[in-house]
């Protein structure tokens, strides 16, 4: 693959391939569908503006603390996280941790549950802040990145931006630190290279349309609404998958699908899946290591 020069565009990171152009790859066992779960888990302030809100500020103007908005969001670390624990290893599904670096302490009990659960931890930025907002991504991505190895005892594989956002070099940077996949480009149904002016970085499926922030917090659907969706998108892939695998990635956070009236769906989500044959739940880093498995040939770097 050319090299990523200096001045080439975000398309030019991934250049365009229709689905005949693919190379063929197979999933264990003829599996149709790659099932992959990201639990995503910040640290918010309640000095600080909220990534997102719930209510209103009154009268239009914010103030500070911002405690209903903040409260929201500590709610889903409180009682919402530990649902999702439950949801998840009652069906022993091993999700991916997408986590700020900062909640490693924060949220330090939570976070210790994960791990002993299998979890793979992903970096998530170390605050809750658009990449752009990052005065030294470089370094913020190092720390992000050491944490997790000092919580864990190995460093992130694959990383997810706050907002999926990210500034022309962010790849360039993640790569050079040695993160191997991201979640931040939405674009396919498989595992893609991108660009980069160093190392290898591979673009695993990710979403935003089967993710609870844009369907409760952005469109505020019913809470029905990820089993609905969640349950056709599946259904299509799987139609597909038939031909040619498909990767499903479900995203949600625990002050949104983890509250009472969201849950239960979430669960009949998870039990409609596994009701098929040929489905493998998997984490990002083992979609990751199948697809290299497979592309040997194919070259990320210039």
């Amino acid at each position: 693959m050319p090299n990523f020069e200096k001045g080439a565009t975000v398309k030019d990171r991934i250049p365009y391939q229709a689905p005949s152009d693919r190379q063929p790859l197979t999933l264990p066992g003829g599996a149709r569908v790659a099932v992959w779960t990201i639990v995503n888990v910040e640290q918010w302030r309640p000095t600080a503006p909220m990534p997102r809100a719930v209510l209103p500020p009154p009268m239009g103007q914010p103030l500070l603390p911002d405690i209903p908005n903040w409260g929201w969001h500590e709610y889903g670390m409180r009682a919402g996280f530990w649902r999702f624990l439950n949801v998840l290893g009652t069906r022993d599904i091993r999700a991916t941790f997408a986590v700020n670096g900062s909640a490693c302490r924060a949220y330090e009990k939570a976070c210790r549950a994960a791990h002993d659960a299998g979890w793979e931890f992903i970096g998530h930025g170390f605050v809750q802040k658009p990449m752009h907002m990052i005065e030294d991504q470089r370094s913020t991505i190092i720390e992000t990145i050491q944490v997790i190895k000092d919580f864990t005892g190995s460093a992130p594989r694959g990383w997810e931006s706050p907002g999926l956002t990210e500034t022309d070099e962010t790849a360039d940077l993640l790569a050079e630190a040695g993160i191997e996949y991201v979640c931040d480009w939405v674009l396919d149904d498989l595992p893609v290279p991108i660009r980069t002016k160093t190392g290898r970085l591979t673009s695993i499926p990710y979403t935003v349309e089967i993710n609870d922030v844009v369907i409760s917090a952005v469109q505020q659907q019913p809470s029905d609404e990820i089993l609905r969706r969640g349950r056709d998108h599946f259904d299509r892939l799987y139609l597909e998958g038939a031909d040619s695998p498909r990767v499903m990635a479900i995203s949600i956070h625990p002050y949104l699908t983890g509250v009472p009236h969201r849950i239960g769906y979430l669960e009949k989500l998870y039990d409609y899946i596994l009701s098929h044959e040929h489905v493998v739940m998997w984490t990002g880093a083992e979609i990751l290591d199948w697809y290299l498995g497979q592309s040997a040939n194919v070259s990320h770097k210039g």
